[in-house]
């Protein structure tokens, strides 16, 4: 006869068999599918021109934790007719879960000698009437301030802290899903916030403007990217 203490563990035990099926995941979701970050960021757009450049603070060597994150990453300088320049980072990463996960830049300045002097949420408006949620922060070093721009993307999760990234993360989980990733980052060198920050949200309008539709939903999910390819279907009738 089962007696009351074995039942409740065969209970027990059922109950985390049952756990561990729900969050195991089933389904991979690749929204870069097979598109390749260089060839979806244009070269020059909107008056931008890409120029060669090594002052941009990017992911370590191809030993680093951050290069197995990562599997493409695109880093350039841009300038336009009026010079003013502005840097771009976008690091892709086909798997997020619990060893591979997004760098945020609040993690990966201090890394390179960095004092991170604010840090906010901010509204990235990729058109009059699309806007997604990101980050803007102001990292100093003793030769060098600037003015930080980003947003990340975890599956069709837009996080914008260490916080919502875990709760993407988790709600991935339990729905059975291994998601992609995409950080995508663009900065300024100079020390007026306001400026920058202006100068940032206006490049990511005219790089989001300028891409095909297709690669949108790679950096900025299928919901914003709808949203977008509707307001220009929209103007163009």
């Amino acid at each position: 006869m089962i007696n009351r203490r074995h039942a409740i563990m065969g209970l027990a035990c059922m109950a985390a068999a049952g756990s561990a099926t729900v969050l195991t995941p089933r389904r991979r979701l690749f929204l870069a599918g097979p598109n390749k970050l260089d060839k979806a960021i244009p070269s020059a757009f909107g008056g931008w021109v890409d120029q060669p450049s090594d002052a941009l603070i990017t992911p370590d060597d191809d030993d680093s934790l951050a290069a197995k994150v990562y599997s493409q990453t695109v880093g350039r300088l841009y300038v336009n007719d009026s010079g003013a320049m502005v840097m771009l980072l976008i690091a892709y990463g086909d798997t997020q879960n619990d060893l591979l996960q997004l760098h945020r830049p609040e993690v990966c300045y201090p890394a390179f000698g960095f004092r991170i002097d604010h840090s906010a949420k901010a509204l990235i408006a990729l058109a009059p009437q699309v806007e997604i949620p990101g980050r803007a922060l102001t990292a100093s070093a003793p030769q060098r301030i600037e003015q930080v721009l980003y947003w990340t993307r975890i599956g069709e999760h837009l996080p914008t802290d260490g916080r919502e990234q875990r709760i993407a993360k988790l709600e991935d989980q339990f729905a059975g899903v291994i998601p992609d990733g995409v950080l995508v980052r663009i900065s300024t060198i100079g020390d007026d916030p306001s400026e920058g920050l202006a100068l940032n949200r206006r490049f990511a309008m005219e790089m989001m403007s300028a891409m095909a539709p297709i690669d949108r939903p790679m950096l900025i999910g299928t919901a914003a990217a709808r949203q977008l390819a509707g307001l220009r279907g929209a103007r163009a009738a």
